[in-house]
């Protein structure tokens, strides 16, 4: 079978989100990504991890967690990006869509998250312990999800800079109201965005080896 990639539009609530697929021939396992504040599907951070994700054989689903009138008001005004509770929402609505589409039904479920969407990421994976079976966050706000914590039963890998002091700190102390198997990982040299030299592929490689080893 050869690769597939399609454009797709997921039904959540009264709205509809955009997403790409990528599912690689042979992919057991699908990451669904959900980006930060201000971010959607074409953000080349998290397309660049995707690929990389894909060359692995693993299937990724790259989507806006926004509607294209939502992101013009946020844009303005900033109202939806740390709605957390909404950006999870339709996190899980995507997740069971892609449980229930055909070209998906049998892939294991991962997430990746940065910035704000790593608490929608964190969040979805309390609500769905078990269709969920691993989160990485990239540069991430776990503290955004601190009442779902504790709840979070999917191994969860958390990649932090390490000149990006304070949401360092945020992550030490989220990591530590995470009861399922859990690491931090901190790149040093990197900032909160990983935009130094080989610094996004260094925190690609250990998402990637994070879900090889528990998708």
């Amino acid at each position: 079978m050869n690769d597939q990639k399609s454009e797709v539009s997921i039904p959540t609530g009264k709205e509809n989100i955009e997403g790409t697929i990528e599912i690689p021939s042979g992919a057991r396992a699908i990451v669904l990504f959900a980006h930060g504040s201000g971010s959607g599907r074409f953000s080349p951070r998290n397309n660049y991890v995707a690929r990389l994700i894909n060359k692995r054989g693993i299937a990724t689903l790259l989507m806006d967690l926004l509607t294209a009138k939502e992101e013009i008001i946020d844009e303005q005004t900033a109202k939806y990006r740390f709605d957390i509770d909404l950006l999870a929402r339709r996190l899980v609505d995507a997740t069971i869509w892609l449980q229930n589409a055909p070209a998906t039904t049998n892939l294991i479920v991962g997430y990746f998250g940065a910035s704000t969407g790593a608490a929608a990421a964190l969040i979805g994976a309390a609500k769905l312990p078990d269709k969920v079976k691993a989160v990485v966050s990239r540069g991430g706000r776990p503290d955004l999800a601190a009442e779902h914590l504790s709840k979070v039963r999917a191994p969860t890998l958390l990649i932090v800079g390490g000149d990006d002091f304070e949401v360092l700190e945020l992550n030490k102390e989220a990591l530590r109201q995470i009861h399922a198997e859990k690491k931090l990982e901190v790149v040093f040299g990197a900032t909160h965005l990983f935009e130094e030299p080989g610094k996004l592929q260094e925190a690609a490689g250990l998402a990637i080896d994070w879900f090889e080893k528990h998708l």
